[in-house]
């Protein structure tokens, strides 16, 4: 299973009345269908997971699955806090993020036996996922190297930022058939120059295509070119992610054709300055 290329983690686009709106979810993949992406991320942090219910997962799944072309990719979050829940899920779902409720308790031993019984119950391979932003857990490096040695674990979405730990987590499993990919849009260049396989990147909703060509440019060695363009993402990335998270991506997407639409409460709508900030933050790189 070949990981490398670049994927967006999509939105779920809701209606004015709080609705998932699956035809502008169906609007949305049209415009991605144009854009070489390695596949699609559904059901990830930026999909709003933690505010579907279990049937609105599903549903969204089977809209993203019949909208997506052959030879795509879907990778489904299936991160539940239970391990049982997670295995029932993972049917048709791979991105597995780590369990944090009782954060207390989830020690290295605990992940390993949680991502260990979910592979050997999935019937499609599993890739890790660490976003410590949203879960305050770190998956341990040599937990991950435990792991990349399961034959059903076939990568990590690491979105830490720590490029120390991604060049050490690509190194130490050169050996085995395991792929890492950078959980942001803002150090994929440094990713790709240590090795990693592809991006899993929020940006990739509003700017698919010049994260594509950023792909294409670090494969290719073209690192001067590759460096001019991950310069031009890192302001737009930032605020996508950190500064105004889903809220702003969903406001960007508008500004470039997709249907964006409001999130569903407890999460706000950007206030007008914080709208002007996010809209420098594209226009001062030539992106708008």
């Amino acid at each position: 299973l070949n990981l490398g290329g670049i994927f967006p983690p999509l939105a779920t686009p809701f209606s004015p009345m709080q609705e998932v709106d699956y035809a502008q979810l169906e609007g949305n993949l049209r415009r991605y269908a144009s854009i070489p992406f390695r596949g699609l991320v559904v059901l990830g942090s930026n999909g709003e997971y933690p505010y579907l219910a279990p049937r609105e997962r599903l549903e969204v799944v089977s809209c993203v699955r019949r909208g997506l072309p052959r030879d795509r990719l879907l990778l489904a979050g299936s991160g539940c806090e239970s391990t049982q829940a997670t295995i029932e899920l993972t049917v048709s779902m791979a991105l597995v993020v780590t369990p944090c409720y009782y954060r207390g308790a989830m020690t290295s031993a605990a992940l390993i036996r949680h991502y260990t019984e979910v592979a050997d119950a999935s019937p499609i391979p599993v890739v890790l996922y660490s976003v410590p932003a949203n879960t305050g857990l770190d998956l341990a490096v040599e937990a991950v190297l435990t792991l990349a040695q399961h034959p059903n674990i076939v990568g990590i979405k690491d979105s830490g930022g720590d490029i120390t730990r991604m060049g050490l987590m690509v190194h130490k499993t050169r050996q085995e058939d395991f792929q890492v990919l950078a959980g942001s849009a803002g150090f994929l260049l440094a990713s790709y120059a240590l090795g990693a396989s592809g991006g899993v990147c929020a940006l990739a909703n509003v700017l698919g295509a010049p994260l594509c060509q950023l792909d294409r440019l670090c494969r290719e060695g073209r690192w001067q070119e590759a460096r001019d363009l991950q310069h031009r993402l890192i302001e737009p990335n930032m605020a996508v992610t950190r500064r105004f998270g889903i809220p702003g991506l969903k406001k960007a997407m508008e500004w470039f054709g997709y249907y964006g639409g409001p999130c569903r409460a407890p999460l706000a709508p950007l206030s007008p300055s914080q709208v002007e900030e996010l809209r420098g933050s594209f226009s001062a790189n030539g992106w708008l």
